[in-house]
């Protein structure tokens, strides 16, 4: 196609320029028909494009989409619609509110934003490329050339100093034949795509890691309720040791038991305290407030309310349209394959139209008058012939980096699946454990008042009281660790299926 480009632009070169005002009109129709013939040569070959047209990755990978191995817990994922506020699940009118806020203020959302301005930006830049650039100047110089040189534009041969008054409009077109420059644009359309859905991502994780540290905030809380409750068991138990060596039935043995479990339990407390401080202070980061703000608003605990029987998933067909990650791993992909039109176009040639129009006189007064005018228009033809390599090294490049989209891309993917396989199971199981240490605290609860009353009786010694409420504890805590493993577990499936886009 170049051999045809030079030998078009030899039959259709010549003399664009225009002699004096006089000159008959017959004089300016071969000028004209080469304009026209070169006009309807630059439409024809703008229609090639360079490189090859994206098409988006086909996902051909069949997973099953529900659990259907292993016994089945109360709350199970369905495949239908996912609501974009997929957090009011948990129905906590504190946690909408705060995750409405951290999307308001939250900094690294901001930092994000800002890098898809920029990529906007920078989009804009490469389009602009698409159009011609016209620019205007006017310029005055009081100078004296050289009697000797080769230039004496005030014909006084040197001997003194001239003024020169320039000024005009300077146009050029870079005639896009080979579709170089819309692949450009299209890699910067695909660049504003990646910065976008980088957002998206920063979001969802930002959404979900609000959850997170709401809901383990809720199960310390949870937590220190019950190592205060058996705190308070445990004192009882120390007060009843105390009145029954008083009354010579019990020894110093059992106080002492009874004491060291005291201790133990309220050990407990300081560092639940200070987990508890620990993830406040990590909700006013996400907020973008001081330390300590949320204190009030958060210290008080609530209650949990219990989870939906169907929790809805989505469809499989809608995963690559809502994880940000895929549909940014998608538009690198386009990046790159559009990159490698880029770099197919730098081997051909290259046309840019260029003129300019204004005036020049050596006069002020004259500045202005139709002798004074000049004006100069025509094409400028750039080929490569010799770079060293360069070009062909930069293809391969990046046709190589093409390759390595397409497989971060699969990669993607399949991590996509591995991710929501392992939260619906891991929300599974976390429900059918939390079932079974239910039933564990409900026994050991018994076991402690049946062992209390036994001691009270002198059938036991207190080291059967202290084993008992030692398991009850644990258990307990067992509890309490599961119910928020299985809240945390639902909010990873939905980060995992990308919110509810």
């Amino acid at each position: 196609m170049s051999r045809l480009v030079l030998t078009l632009w030899a039959r259709v070169g010549g003399n664009f320029s225009s002699s004096a005002p006089s000159a008959s009109v017959s004089t300016f129709r071969p000028t004209r028909f080469r304009g026209l013939t070169l006009a309807a040569l630059t439409v024809a070959l703008s229609a090639c494009q360079v490189g090859h047209d994206f098409q988006p990755p086909v996902n051909t990978v069949q997973v099953d989409w529900l659990p259907t191995q292993g016994e089945q817990a109360p709350s199970r994922p369905q495949a239908t619609p996912i609501k974009p506020r997929w957090w009011e699940v948990f129905n906590d009118p504190l946690l909408s509110s705060l995750i409405d806020q951290a999307g308001d203020a939250n900094l690294d959302l901001k930092i994000a934003s800002t890098r898809l301005e920029q990529s906007r930006a920078a989009r804009q830049v490469v389009a602009g490329n698409q159009l011609p650039s016209v620019s205007a100047g006017m310029s005055y110089q009081r100078a004296r050339n050289s009697g000797e040189g080769l230039l004496d534009p005030a014909g006084v041969n040197g001997k003194s100093a001239f003024n020169l008054w320039d000024g005009g409009l300077d146009a050029s077109w870079e005639v896009d034949l080979w579709g170089r420059v819309k692949r450009e644009v299209e890699a910067a359309d695909a660049s504003v795509a990646v910065a976008d859905n980088d957002r998206r991502g920063v979001l969802l994780s930002v959404q979900a890691e609000t959850a997170r540290d709401y809901l383990q905030l809720r199960g310390v809380q949870h937590t220190l309720a019950v190592t205060r409750d058996n705190l308070a068991v445990s004192r009882n138990s120390l007060e009843l040791s105390n009145a029954r060596l008083a009354s010579g039935v019990a020894t110093d043995l059992d106080v002492a038991q009874a004491a060291a479990q005291v201790a133990t339990v309220q050990a407990r407390v300081p560092l639940l305290e200070q987990r508890q401080a620990q993830l406040i202070n990590a909700l006013s980061l996400l907020l973008a407030q001081t330390p300590r703000t949320l204190q009030s608003a958060l210290q008080k605990p609530v209650d949990r309310t219990p989870l939906p029987a169907a929790i809805p998933v989505g469809l499989p067909s809608e995963l690559a349209q809502r994880r940000p990650d895929i549909r940014q791993a998608e538009a690198r992909l386009h990046v790159a394959a559009a990159s490698v039109g880029v770099a197919e176009g730098d081997f051909y040639p290259r046309i840019v139209l260029s003129g300019n129009v204004g005036f020049q006189s050596l006069q002020l007064a004259d500045f202005g008058s139709w002798g004074a005018r000049q004006f100069g228009i025509g094409p400028q033809l750039s080929v490569p012939i010799f770079e060293g390599g360069r070009l062909r090294g930069m293809l391969h490049l990046r046709e190589a980096q093409e390759q390595e989209a397409a497989l971060n891309y699969q990669k993607t993917v399949l991590r996509a699946w591995q991710e929501i396989d392992d939260s619906m199971s891991l929300y599974n199981a976390s429900q059918l454990q939390q079932h079974t240490l239910q039933e564990a605290v409900r026994q050991n609860q018994i076991a402690l008042n049946n062992a209390k009353e036994q001691y009270k009786a002198g059938a036991v010694d207190f080291l059967n009281v202290l084993t008992v409420q030692q398991a009850l504890l644990a258990s307990q805590e067992q509890q309490v660790a599961s119910a928020t493993a299985q809240t945390l577990a639902l909010v990873g499936l939905y980060a995992s299926l990308g919110g509810g886009w």
